[in-house]
């Protein structure tokens, strides 16, 4: 389902340090979602739980749900991690404490878990009806629990014993929330009062009333000195603690009460949740001081009435509602939805008040409308039948927003006898997007131009049926159909707007479907019946029967091979049309009002009685073989609607939370490991006197004027020193060659085991580019080495590729040794034996054939 956001259940908010970022976490039902603060996204989406969600609460490790009797732990949104039982009564309250969790039932149970072991630590019966809890900061091991009767209780959960009671205030405590300063508490009445006690001495500081009933929540910005409290008529009061005054209010924040409210840390913002299926974030950025509506992700907050894909992508949605409001849904992704707003009598007055006051100016709901593509950007491309009223509007999709034109004929303004209560019915509009018709429960059909909103005709004299329950007009503008209660079809001329026609059913007409480019006309009758008519050769070509209640909605497949039905016995049937069979039928737990077949035969979207989303039911024959074979009503079987679905590869990314560190294994069998260190580390070995030259300064520097006075110079033209009576340097000298040699040098011809060959490797892996370059060159006799510190090194070398660990380090130490020592190695017969236990090391041979393998066979899938 989609473009479900939130119910009656409190937001939580997590903050999670390796994304450094709060998640804001709100309830659907019977699964719950997990969205981003920064960019407030759908992270996350919940599996389903047996029964709707009771209670919710989550800290920086999991999010914990209760569900009936039980209570759920879950990880990253979408994984158990835990489960709770023991509660014989439904859970009302949780609430995580440090290691534990505190879980409070409809029978007065107090229950505190061990998070870890799922272990009951400890039980206790509270004397009266729990309705809120707290954790007052610097008060170790203690609840503060606010009750219905008005009194709380202070408990010591490590004793299990209570430790002081409060009187109360002769109200029910709503909300509990720890204020700023120590030992202060904020409570929330049912009276509209806001108490600012001091739990050590058991005084009452200060207090609030807020004038728009029940405190449902309490939060606080701590940096501004403000108290920001909620209330079931929508309103946000923001309260300044220093002035002990209102400081601002939030008018009509929500449809709906307000359920959730929470401050996130440290920054100047304020989230909201309520049941009229919206999240919204406020910032307090306005020069006043003031909150303004900074994100939003909502829905309808009534039930949709009429839902129609639009466009041929089969990505938006187009719906109504019955708060009188058209939307559009991504199938895709969330950031595309959009509200074009309520529809109201004068737009920009309407706009001008806002959301502060009830608008008397707001239409009825839309219940039905038409849309087509094709003039999208000229003009207005969607055309809207309200409920119980002759005015038809008309909106623009590219724009999103409702247009300038309302169709009404000047026969339904005038205060006419016999005109009085008169309202349109169906809309119909033209392939091309130029033209609108239009019928009314009086019998009129009209014609009218949606660039100007002019009346372009009239069909029938003096009227065209009793009532009117259907308009279409084929793809070239030729034909105009039309049916009623009266039990005929008619066919008229578009452009003339005379009969042609007509065509005689076997009941009343309920509702039009059709398929434009195979020129089909589904008419549902009111006698649950389904004829298929076809415009062409204007004659009745398939029946269908079963439905046994009125029927809600029609809607063809995109290759006209398939019609599907609604009605109000709660079926959902697939007929399949050559055969003239149904194929597929479907119980719901509530009836659809609405369904329509994606574009693409992708999705068919279905909205239903008293529910807030719109549900996409997947076409498995586009991607398995299904066999279709005629069924009957015995093969029915019953789908519950789930609350919210999940498509986690849609979602924006994954949760990353507070968990404990991971350790890996150090090395894994038929596997290469890599070392870890940074690329720089062995990438410049190979390449170390590039590197110099490149860091080599452009000018060389300066040779002094003159050397310093204690070192004797010559008086000439060039700068000379004075070398007379330097001796000659003794070149036999008598130094050993291992004073010569680096530490590293004489530890290596000391090893003799695998394990003093891993601590020379150690030390190896510490050096700089620089530091190991010189040990490798040391190695050769040129430069100072030996004959058998060369063989050493390939014996430390084949030891550690052994282990197949620090895979590119060997290959890099390998391509520096063999650079400069390869003309020493080629003069060494004993070295033959090391360089062959080396070469038998083929790991790389072994990953290029995996790599070749892997790459084989994607290529052969793309071209299959």
């Amino acid at each position: 389902m989609i473009r479900y956001v939130s119910n009656d259940i409190p937001l939580v908010t997590r903050y999670i340090n390796l994304r450094r970022e709060n998640l804001i976490i709100t309830c659907v039902g019977r699964a719950f979602h997990t969205y981003s603060s920064d960019r407030f996204q759908l992270l996350s989406v919940s599996p389903q739980h047996e029964t709707d969600i009771t209670c919710l609460a989550a800290d920086s490790y999991l999010v914990y749900t209760s569900c009936g009797n039980n209570i759920y732990a879950w990880r990253r949104g979408i994984e158990v991690k835990h489960m709770y039982t023991g509660h014989k009564a439904a859970i009302k309250l949780l609430f995580p404490f440090a290691a534990n969790l505190v879980s409070i039932d409809e029978s007065g149970v107090l229950k505190i878990w061990d998070v870890k072991s799922e272990s009951l630590y400890k039980e206790i019966q509270l004397d009266f009806t729990a309705t809120a809890i707290c954790h007052p900061p610097t008060y170790t091991n203690k609840l503060l629990i606010g009750s219905a009767e008005g009194k709380l209780q202070l408990w010591n959960i490590k004793t299990g014993s209570m430790i002081y009671e409060f009187k109360g205030w002769n109200s029910c405590v709503t909300s509990l929330e720890p204020a700023p300063a120590e030992d202060m508490m904020a409570i929330g009445l049912s009276n509209g009062k806001i108490i600012l006690h001091n739990l050590k001495f058991d005084v009452t500081n200060i207090s609030f009333t807020q004038d728009w009933g029940s405190v449902t929540r309490i939060s606080f910005l701590i940096k501004r000195q403000l108290m920001i409290t909620g209330s079931p008529k929508g309103t946000v009061v923001v309260w300044n603690l220093e002035e002990g005054k209102v400081d601002s209010l939030i008018i009509k924040a929500h449809h709906g009460p307000v359920c959730g409210l929470q401050c996130l840390p440290d920054e100047p913002l304020l989230v909201t949740s309520s049941s009229d299926n919206s999240l919204k974030m406020w910032r307090f950025d306005m020069s006043d001081g003031s909150a303004s509506l900074f994100k939003i992700r909502e829905g309808h907050f009534k039930p949709p009435v009429s839902i129609r894909f639009h466009g041929v992508d089969g990505a938006s949605i187009l719906s109504s509602g019955n708060d009188s409001s058209l939307r559009v849904f991504n199938t895709v992704t969330e950031i595309a939805n959009k509200s074009f707003g309520r529809a109201s009598y004068n737009r920009k007055a309407s706009k001008k008040k806002g959301n502060k006051w009830a608008d008397p100016l707001i239409m009825p709901p839309i219940s039905t409308f038409t849309s087509e593509t094709t003039r999208d950007k000229e003009w207005d491309s969607i055309v809207a039948v309200h409920r119980g009223i002759p005015t038809v509007t008309t909106w623009s999709f590219d724009k999103s927003k409702m247009g300038e034109h309302k169709l009404c004929h000047e026969r339904f303004k005038k205060n006419v006898s016999g005109q009085k209560g008169i309202s349109a019915t169906c809309a119909c509009l033209t392939h091309c997007g130029n033209f609108a018709v239009v019928g009314y429960s009086s019998g009129h059909i009209d014609k009218y131009n949606i660039q100007s909103g002019l009346h372009r005709g009239t069909y029938g004299e003096p009227i065209a049926h009793k009532c009117v329950r259907g308009v279409y007009v084929d793809t070239l503008n030729q034909i105009m159909v039309s049916g009623g209660s009266d039990t005929f079809l008619k066919f008229w001329n578009f452009k003339k707007l005379n009969l042609l026609s007509k065509l005689e059913l076997e009941d009343t007409v309920s509702l039009f479907s059709w398929h434009t480019e195979s020129s089909f006309l589904a008419v549902a009758l009111d006698n649950y019946n389904i004829s298929l008519v076809d415009i062409d050769t204007r004659t009745i070509i398939r029946k269908f029967t079963g439905h046994r209640g009125p029927l809600t909605d029609l809607t063809f497949s995109p290759d006209s091979r398939w019609l599907v039905s609604s009605a109000m016995d709660s079926t959902i049937r697939t007929w399949d049309i050559p055969s003239s069979s149904m194929i597929d039928i479907l119980k719901v737990d509530t009836p659809c009002v609405s369904l329509t077949f994606s574009p693409t035969g992708s999705y068919l979207a279905t909205a239903h009685a008293d529910r807030l989303g719109i549900y996409l039911w997947f076409n498995k024959t586009l991607y398995n073989h299904v066999s279709l074979r005629p069924i009957t009503e015995e093969d029915q079987i019953t789908e519950p609607l789930p609350l919210t679905g999940i498509n986690q590869e849609s979602l924006e990314c994954p949760i990353d939370e507070d968990t404990d560190e991971y350790i890996s294994k150090g090395q894994i069998e038929n596997t290469i490991t890599m070392s870890g260190l940074n690329d720089a580390r062995w990438q410049s070995i190979l390449n170390l006197d590039a590197v110099k030259k490149r860091n080599k300064p452009i000018q060389p520097p300066k040779v002094p004027a003159a050397a310093p006075f204690f070192l004797p110079t010559i008086q000439s033209v060039d700068f000379q020193f004075d070398l007379n009576g330097v001796g000659k340097t003794d070149t036999n000298t008598k130094i050993p060659e291992t004073v010569m040699q680096t530490v590293f040098a004489q530890q290596l011809l000391k090893a003799t085991s695998s394990k003093d060959y891993h601590i020379l490797f150690d030390q190896l892996k510490l050096m700089g580019p620089s530091a190991l370059n010189y040990e490798v060159r040391s190695l050769s006799p040129e430069a100072g080495g030996t004959r058998e510190l060369i063989i050493k090194f390939l014996n430390l070398l084949n030891e550690i590729s052994i282990k197949n660990k620090d895979f590119e380090l060997i290959q890099s130490y390998l391509g520096v040794f063999l650079k400069y020592n390869g003309r020493a190695l080629a003069q060494l017969p004993e070295a033959i034996n090391s360089i062959e236990e080396i070469s038998k090391h083929n790991a790389w041979e072994n990953l290029q054939n995996n790599f070749l393998l892997c790459l084989s066979i994607i290529e052969y899938m793309k071209n299959n």
